[in-house]
């Protein structure tokens, strides 16, 4: 890319300093590939936007506490504490731009940042989308369904609405939990009591949601630049074992109109919430074709994996795209694809099946690309890669997973 195919009025060629590589314009701050991105937080999902950046020409500064992260195995590391002020204003000062790959930053650590260093999501919707009683009333005020929920203040006040929403109903806590955790699914009055003292433990604010019955688990990946345009990855349909996302299947197996209502509702949210880089919208959908958004991300998502290989633009170069001021890509799909996530248990025989001729995969047509993290150690149940198994039809890539039987039960 440069000055004269960029596409944006006033863009100029990137010299390999910040000071060049940044032009302002009325509108928003367009940052050139030459300049330095910074992140807060070094796990994989930094790793894939510092690889799919640096492709651009951008290079990358990370701010996490783990030596030898993932994303600091592909970036500048700085190694601290996400609340270390100090290390805070080290990357502000080598960072042309600031982005965060999750939603647990310190929000007023982000909005220090904003003061010393051009952080284009801003600290107000970390704000919103790391407390779920505030991410529920912005996205009703963005006009979309939410679950029935309450907040909980006491174990009388749960009582009272199980009692109003029926069994079983889903305890969260307001802040924190991801993968399944900070939750409890109330199967029976006698679990009340329990599961109030046990989420209580937290010390944050607790909501019970009204227990959807669905059909079927989406997501969509919607982006935002500055200047307002917006674009959705196709819908992905999602299975989950034991909370963790298992497989990402695109197209999803639901109707056209369907995928295109769940588009719309995503543009609609990042619209309304004024989000700029990424949104994962994840949504239920019952029987009756009814849609509920359940959770927001504001960055890219594990249901996003897919569109690495399968789409003309993937969700990583999307979100540098929006953050950077840069006209937003493509998002159309390729081919077929299903995602499937890489645990620890399933390191060891993928790795001794990459070492071999792939049979199966000859056989049923399919190309499985694989992508590794770069962990050091593999967790029962921690999320090392995920393999994007693309292929003429989603039934083929199932196929492929299954007779691998690296992700048997």
């Amino acid at each position: 890319m440069d000055g004269e195919s960029c596409g944006i009025d006033g863009c100029v060629p990137a010299s390999g300093n910040a000071e060049s590589s940044a032009v302002s314009t009325a509108k928003t701050k367009i940052i050139l590939p030459g300049s330095t991105i910074g992140i807060l937080g070094g796990g994989q999902l930094g790793r894939m936007m510092a690889n799919a950046g640096s492709a651009m020409g951008y290079r990358f500064v990370v701010l996490d506490p783990t030596p030898d992260a993932p994303c600091g195995q592909v970036a500048d590391q700085i190694v601290a504490a996400y609340d270390d002020r100090e290390a805070a204003h080290e990357l502000a000062k080598r960072s042309d731009v600031i982005t965060y790959e999750f939603e647990n930053v310190d929000a007023d650590v982000a909005a220090m940042l904003m003061k010393e260093s051009y952080v284009p999501q801003g600290s107000e919707l970390l704000y919103t989308t790391q407390h779920r009683l505030r991410e529920k009333h912005a996205i009703e005020a963005a006009g979309v369904k939410v679950a029935p929920y309450s907040e909980i203040r006491s174990v009388e006040e749960l009582r009272e609405a199980v009692r109003r929403f029926g069994l079983p109903s889903v305890l969260k806590t307001a802040t924190g939990g991801y993968d399944g955790k900070g939750q409890w699914v109330i199967r029976s009055e006698a679990e009340i009591e329990e599961a109030y003292e046990t989420l209580s433990r937290a010390r944050t604010e607790l909501v019970l949601e009204q227990f959807i019955r669905f059909e079927k688990e989406l997501s969509v990946i919607a982006a935002r630049s500055p200047q307002g345009e917006i674009r959705t990855f196709p819908a992905a349909e999602n299975i989950h074992v034991d909370n963790i996302l298992h497989l990402s299947i695109v197209p999803a197996r639901i109707d056209v109109q369907l995928q295109r209502e769940a588009e719309e509702l995503a543009a609609r949210i990042a619209e309304g919430l004024g989000v700029v880089g990424l949104i994962a919208v994840e949504l239920f959908l019952t029987a009756g074709g009814e849609l509920f958004v359940n959770e927001l991300a504001p960055r890219p998502h594990n249901s996003g994996h897919y569109t690495m290989e399968a789409c003309r633009t993937s969700q990583f170069e999307q979100h540098v795209r929006a953050v950077c001021g840069l006209p937003l890509g493509d998002t159309s799909l390729m081919t077929p694809v299903v995602m499937v996530n890489v645990l620890g248990e399933h390191v060891e025989p993928l790795l001794a099946l990459m070492a071999e001729a792939d049979e199966a995969a000859q056989r049923l047509g399919v190309a499985a690309k694989v992508h590794l993290y770069g962990k050091h150690e593999a967790k029962h149940k921690r999320k090392m890669g995920h393999v994007n198994v693309l292929a003429a039809d989603t039934e083929a890539a199932l196929a492929w997973i299954s007779e691998t039987n690296i992700w048997k039960d």
